[in-house]
């Protein structure tokens, strides 16, 4: 991946005993000298003082430019001869007080990464953000650019005129400069580390409001501002400030709070402190969306506000901790949400989407225990993943419950107050939580981080001739190369059948360890309909279901009030399907009669999109088209029983609508598009049009012109997007050739166009059209990474590898490039998690077979 030096964490623990950075100045000028927009390359003139505890000594500076004009350290010119992007600049001979001046131009980015430049094609402004994670902010200023390098910043931006900047702090003063255009000078920053400061400028709408004594702004583009929703966005941001600021015990520390929602970001948000960017086409909502998508938002939202204490305040000391930043973060969002918000099933919502992909990507080759050593930052960019984020959050979840959660926000607060503005690690809080608990957590500590994969917990029951329990077992297992076998607190919980109601008679709370744990309490109680183990979902592990209550849920899985427990239920049989106990085709019949009575918007959401992959990835081909029609079927009538307008009639279209294969139910949604034979209460918006003709073309049932149409009758970032989208799905073999050959070539594409041909060239009814490309992935895989910056490296890696190719030979290829020596580690893993894709998928079919 190209771009940016590949910092160790040998290089950054040595330059971090050497140095104490004191100050950034840093004035940019993102002008054209006459106060047009800049284009191409845009000037940074950063000023930088340091300590140097062992005078004499040499070090490095990050300087991902395009170019540098002069370097001038403590009045010196520096060499510039070694200087690159890749490599930084080498300082020698340092002082004990030392003053670096970097003169630099630097690339806009259409990646993502850096100084973001996008433009829009309604009003053809240009819009900038900064993103810096995870080591980006030198390809904006001269910067050490590692976490436990903390400073303090002063920006200045030299804008046209009519824009607006927003950094970390608030604006202190405008002047005038060259030509129509403006500098605008920011207050200093308290300390924070190089990745969370932020500079954006454009154009941008803004909404200004105040919260309990912080000055809160929202902003988008202009041409969003119509589909902007800043009452809804202010009232979540409100409630988690109440919700942190009175568990947490330390105030939000910066005098203001400024959100912006924007354009082609390859995340879904970013926890600059003071200036969190949200991605615009997640979280701006220019159609109907069910509210699946609010919460999912909100989440979003309190999500970030959580990292401005937990990353922010107090800040890992290296990428080792990551987990930790992220696992916090996505804890506390689902904990406020639950607690703070209208979305009081939050907790149901983080089993069914975020704890899925957890429990998926730790079951891959590339498993890893959730706390792990990042040798350097290409291991840490592909480690944003499900183990990280899900799975630590999991581990977060079980040690509240394991030391009670007055005893985890004392030692909470005793952290931030300890570490504020400081770096911290893992160790430091578990300190801080055993002083607060008085427990022993280091051996809870290891089991849960230090070890990978997951346990399966299944319940082995006896049941006498009189109707009673006579031994209740629950078995815990563990993967042959895994073998922790882990201790777990879980609930365990009695349903009975009331008529059609499955109601919670007892529950009870049990500690699992080893292979077979006993529940004498149960011995003699009347036998359930429904024994439900991890009741309550308190720990983080696979569940089965003995045979009986598998064969009163199949008939009553939506019987169950909570809509935790369903979850739960629903979790199981898709486990099983992956893990080939279940045939695709149960699946298919299980979601066919319980699904369309769910009541849970985000549990419908979930169960489809795995219904889909079920049919894509796990169901006997011969058998697959009946599945399809099936669930085409089952989606048609839980439209039209559906309340016109709602949520669920809007999942069940989007279902449909992805399901149909006929030519029948293509003509249906043919009509749709023209406005004939439309379910009363269904609008068909402009996101819902672009569905509806994405499915078309990729089914050979629309054109390149019509796609062109629409285009113009929505000439929008978003409109371009979807028309990209839509025209790489069509299925002729040209077509594919031409989108295979903008993708591996050397024409650097913007982030928004990447994506959308990716995600256009390979789709689930094309697997013959796409085949030969499974040869030829392997054939340029490597050129592509090399040249790549990293965020499109790894997104061509993920969406362009053969995994619909689900056959003998597919694994055949990747075995053969995986036994080639030089692949980046970084990339190897990626590969390496489509085969695992492909041979559960075959396993999968097997069974269904």
């Amino acid at each position: 991946m190209a771009g940016v030096r590949n910092l160790t964490q040998v290089e950054a623990a040595e330059r971090a005993r050497l140095l104490e950075v004191t100050g950034y100045d840093i004035a940019l000028d993102l002008t054209d000298g006459a106060g047009n927009p800049g284009d191409g390359t845009f000037r940074t003139v950063t000023e930088v003082t340091f300590r140097c505890s062992e005078p004499g000594a040499q070090t490095f500076i990050e300087v991902a430019a395009a170019s540098v004009r002069s370097a001038v350290l403590n009045d010196a010119p520096v060499d510039l001869s070694g200087w690159s992007a890749e490599r930084g600049l080498a300082l020698t001979g340092l002082a004990a007080e030392n003053k670096l001046v970097v003169d630099a131009d630097y690339h806009y980015s259409a990646s993502g990464q850096g100084m973001q430049r996008s433009e829009d094609p309604v009003d053809n402004e240009v819009y900038l953000y900064s993103q810096f994670e995870t080591a980006d902010a030198q390809r904006v200023y001269a910067a050490f650019d590692q976490p436990d390098l903390k400073s303090v910043f002063t920006w200045h931006a030299t804008v046209p005129a009519h824009w607006k900047v927003i950094s970390n702090m608030p604006a202190e003063g405008t002047e005038p400069a060259d030509g129509d255009a403006k500098t605008v000078h920011f207050a200093t920053s308290p300390r924070m580390s190089t990745y969370i400061t932020a500079l954006c400028a454009g154009p941008y709408h803004e909404v200004r409001d105040s919260h309990d004594g912080i000055e809160l702004g929202v902003f988008c583009r202009a041409s969003m501002a119509q589909y902007l929703d800043p009452e809804d966005l202010f009232l979540v941001t409100k409630q988690g400030f109440d919700f942190f600021h009175e568990q947490f015990g330390v105030r939000y520390p910066l005098p203001k709070y400024d959100q912006l929602w924007v354009p082609d970001f390859n995340a879904g948000a970013m926890e600059n402190f003071g200036c969190v960017t949200h991605a615009e086409a997640h979280y701006i909502f220019r159609s109907q969306v069910t509210d699946y998508e609010y919460e999912q938002r909100a989440n979003t939202i309190l999500h970030e506000l959580a990292h401005m204490w937990f990353g922010d305040l107090v800040t890992m000391r290296w990428w080792n901790d990551l987990w930790l930043n992220e696992s916090f973060a996505e804890w506390a969002s689902h904990w406020c949400n639950t607690t703070a918000t209208r979305f009081t099933d939050a907790w149901t919502t983080f089993l069914s989407i975020r704890k899925t992909w957890g429990y998926r990507q730790d079951q891959l080759s590339s498993t890893h225990p959730v706390y792990c050593e990042m040798p350097d930052l290409e291991a840490v960019e592909v480690n944003f993943d499900g183990i990280t984020y899900a799975k630590g959050a999991s581990v977060i979840k079980q040690l509240v419950a394991y030391v009670g959660l007055d005893s985890f926000l004392a030692g909470l607060r005793a952290y931030f107050q300890r570490h504020a503005w400081g770096n911290a690690t893992f160790d430091d809080l578990l300190t801080e939580l055993e002083t607060a608990s008085g427990r022993e957590l280091r051996k809870f500590a290891a089991q849960w981080l230090e070890t990978a994969q997951v346990n399966i917990l299944r319940p082995v029951v006896t049941v006498g001739a009189d109707g009673t329990y006579d031994r209740v077992v629950v078995q815990q297992e563990a993967p042959a190369d895994y073998p922790t076998l882990r201790t777990h607190r879980i609930g365990v919980g009695l349903y009975d059948l009331q008529g059609d109601r499955l109601v919670r008679r007892d529950s009870l709370e049990i500690d699992v360890s080893g292979e077979e744990t006993v529940i004498p309490s149960l011995v003699g109680e009347r036998a359930a309909d429904v024994l439900l183990i991890n009741d309550d979902d308190l720990t983080y592990a696979k569940l089965r279901l003995d045979a009986d209550s598998m064969a009163t849920i199949v008939r009553h899985i939506d019987g169950f009030d909570s809509s935790l427990a369903r979850a739960l239920c629903w979790a199981a049989a898709w486990d099983m399907v992956r893990d080939a106990e279940l045939a695709a085709r149960d699946y298919i019949a299980l979601v066919r009669t319980g699904l369309p009575e769910e009541r849970d918007i985000n549990l419908t959401t979930a169960t489809l999109r795995q219904a889909t992959t079920t049919l894509t990835m796990f169901a006997d081909p011969q058998w697959a088209p009946t599945g399809w029609a099936q669930l085409a079927e089952t989606a048609r009538d839980a439209l039209a029983a559906a309340e016109p307008g709602s949520g669920f009639q809007l999942a069940w279209a989007r279902a449909y609508l992805g399901a149909a294969r006929s030519e029948a139910d293509l003509a249906v949604l043919r009509g749709w598009l023209e406005g004939t034979g439309v379910p009363q209460g269904l609008t068909i918006d402009t996101e819902l049009r672009w569905s509806l003709l994405e499915a078309l073309a990729a089914r050979g049932a629309a054109t390149d012109a019509e796609i062109g149409t629409e285009l113009e009758s929505d000439r929008t970032a978003s409109g371009e997007r979807e028309a990209a989208l839509a025209r790489a799905l069509l299925p002729t073999a040209e077509n594919k050739a031409a989108v295979w050959a903008r993708l591996t070539g050397s024409e650097k594409l913007p982030n928004w166009l990447h994506r959308s041909l990716l995600q256009g060239f390979q789709s689930s009814t094309q697997v013959e059209l796409t085949a030969p490309y499974a040869a030829k992935f392997f054939e340029v895989v490597d050129e592509v990474w090399n040249r790549s910056d990293s965020e499109p490296a790894q997104e061509f890696v993920m969406l362009a590898y053969p995994a619909y190719q689900i056959s003998e030979e597919t694994v055949a290829l990747t075995d053969t490039w995986l036994a080639a020596e030089g692949h980046p580690a970084s990339l190897r893993r990626l590969v390496a998690e489509g085969r695992d894709g492909v041979l559960r998928a075959l396993k999968a079919r097997a069974k269904d077979a």
